[in-house]
């Protein structure tokens, strides 16, 4: 005869809980897959980055990198956001093996899509195509995010009129807009995260911003972040403040958890 066995009450509460407290965690396994992709007869490579051990369908996060294309910091960042359980893809705007290595090539490199929007768009849109395709990607619950260069990429994709819950801008390089009627196809959340001595964005162009996103009736913010310079979520940018790039790991902080805080209200 089998017995079975019933504990109730304080004492099954108990034992569940102890149960509980010897499980040990389950462990993010982090995976960086590359992915080729064409825009054209062009081949790019993107990266996607996502937690191994998750299941089911899960909110994507699109990184546009800065001017130098994909580095540590965008590759650091990305595997921040696997951890948190969503899926990433690292976008490639310059195509396979173009890696420029000094800010003059960076420079010549990002001012051929800053000055062609509808060109850094069509980029933008492609690599949002692979993610929202992507198998574990719930396409409802996309976002996009940029540093520098990427940060107006990020912006750009939103104007394309795309199907994404948020942009988020770090350290935005440009926050111009030769088409501001463009603005009013923006359906995502806009938070832009700026040092307040970023020389790339001052007052003017700020205000200007501003101005756009309220005419065009976009659900926008703007923070920024006091003593703090351009470059400032980057560990490998230095402390140069005479030229305006600097990392700065408090405002990288307070960045991060604004960008958090967003999407635990939107994607989750």
């Amino acid at each position: 005869m089998t017995r079975t066995h019933f504990l109730s009450g304080a004492l099954g509460s108990l034992f569940v809980l102890i149960l509980l407290l010897a499980s040990p965690p389950v462990q993010a396994t982090v995976t960086t897959q590359s992915v080729d992709y064409k825009i054209g007869t062009k081949t790019y490579e993107g990266y996607l980055v996502f937690d191994g051990a998750g299941h089911g369908k899960r909110p994507g996060v699109l990184i546009y990198p800065a001017w130098k294309g994909v580095s540590d910091n965008e590759r650091v960042h990305a595997e921040r956001l696997a951890k948190l359980g969503y899926v990433v893809f690292i976008a490639d705007i310059y195509g396979k093996g173009i890696h420029p290595t000094t800010n003059a090539e960076a420079a010549a490199l990002s001012a051929k899509y800053v000055h062609d929007r509808a060109l850094y768009r069509r980029h933008a849109l492609a690599a949002y195509d692979i993610l929202r395709a992507d198998p574990m990607v719930d396409r409802k619950r996309i976002a996009a995010i940029g540093y520098c260069f990427g940060g107006v990429g990020a912006l750009e994709l939103a104007r394309s009129g795309a199907d994404i819950k948020d942009v988020v801008g770090f350290h935005v390089a440009n926050l111009s807009n030769p088409t501001p009627a463009d603005d009013r196809n923006i359906k995502a959340h806009v938070l832009i995260l700026q040092g307040f001595l970023d020389p790339n964005t001052p007052p003017a162009a700020r205000l200007q911003f501003e101005e756009d996103m309220e005419n065009a009736h976009v659900d926008w913010q703007l923070v920024l972040y006091g003593g703090t310079a351009h470059c400032y979520t980057d560990a490998e940018a230095g402390n140069d403040l005479a030229r305006g790039c600097a990392y700065n790991p408090v405002a990288e902080r307070r960045s991060w958890q604004a960008m958090k805080d967003l999407f635990a209200s939107t994607l989750r």
